[in-house]
């Protein structure tokens, strides 16, 4: 591997780590330039979702105030988190490389497309609470769960955007603040990561020195974006993980 190589796959991690603190989104970043590589797209997605698991720990631990009284929704949504990712994790399993090759350019579009209307989300979401709390009923509480666990499959399968999706779902079902769901978001993501990277270990060949490079970078990252990476203007990541998610689309063809 080149000096260049070892450069770039790091600098993925750390643009990934970040950006999946802060949005969730970070694979739209880091799975095209290791397509660029020269990394087949299994072996990408592979390689991508088990190094982003350091940086999704350093993510969920930058949050962890924000964690404070929420015990009991990271257990209950942490196992219909976990039972989602390893029906995700199991249908790349299933289904032929073929079909990923032909399905992931179709998720990494439909992703591009939640990163560009997420502020308008993120404002319907913060309106709906100024007019009145999220009523917690029984109802509520099933459907979150529901969508949630479709969520984790999501990103059993393939991870990228699955944070845009688990912060929709959560700040539509929760009575919290914004940030108190990035929170929550960043131990479901981590948890789905984690199942997801495990059976491909044990399912699949895996690149070891792109893992340990992309985790060096995804550490660094998950903390720049608990930190640092808040200060940062939206428009600017936003503006990035377009680009690179059309360039990956283009790249598949």
């Amino acid at each position: 591997m080149t000096i260049g190589a070892i450069l770039g796959i790091i600098a993925a991690g750390v643009g990934a780590g970040a950006i999946n603190t802060m949005v969730g989104s970070g694979s739209l970043v880091s799975f095209p330039i290791l397509l660029a590589f020269g990394y087949s797209p299994l072996v990408a997605n592979i390689t991508n979702t088990i190094g982003l698991v350091p940086g999704s720990i350093s993510g969920a631990w930058g949050y962890r105030r924000e964690l404070e009284g929420q015990k009991n929704r990271i257990i209950g949504y942490g196992i219909v988190s976990l039972l989602g990712a390893i029906m995700g994790a199991a249908l790349l399993l299933i289904l032929p490389e073929s079909a990923f090759k032909a399905i992931v350019p179709i998720i990494i579009g439909l992703a591009v497309l939640l990163v560009l209307v997420q502020p308008w989300l993120n404002r319907v979401l913060e309106h709906r609470r100024e007019q009145r709390p999220v009523a917690q009923s029984k109802n509520v509480i099933l459907a979150t769960g529901v969508a949630v666990f479709f969520a984790s499959v999501y990103g059993g399968y393939f991870s990228a955007a699955q944070g845009i999706l688990l912060l929709a779902i959560l700040g539509l079902g929760l009575p919290e603040s914004l940030q108190r769901v990035n929170g929550l978001k960043n131990v479901l993501q981590t948890l789905v990561n984690i199942v997801a990277a495990i059976v491909f270990v044990v399912a699949f060949p895996v690149s070891w020195d792109a893992v340990g490079l992309m985790a060096i970078g995804t550490i660094i990252g998950g903390q720049l974006g608990a930190v640092v990476g808040r200060r940062l203007p939206a428009w600017v990541l936003r503006a990035l993980i377009v680009v690179v998610g059309i360039v990956a689309i283009f790249m598949l063809r």
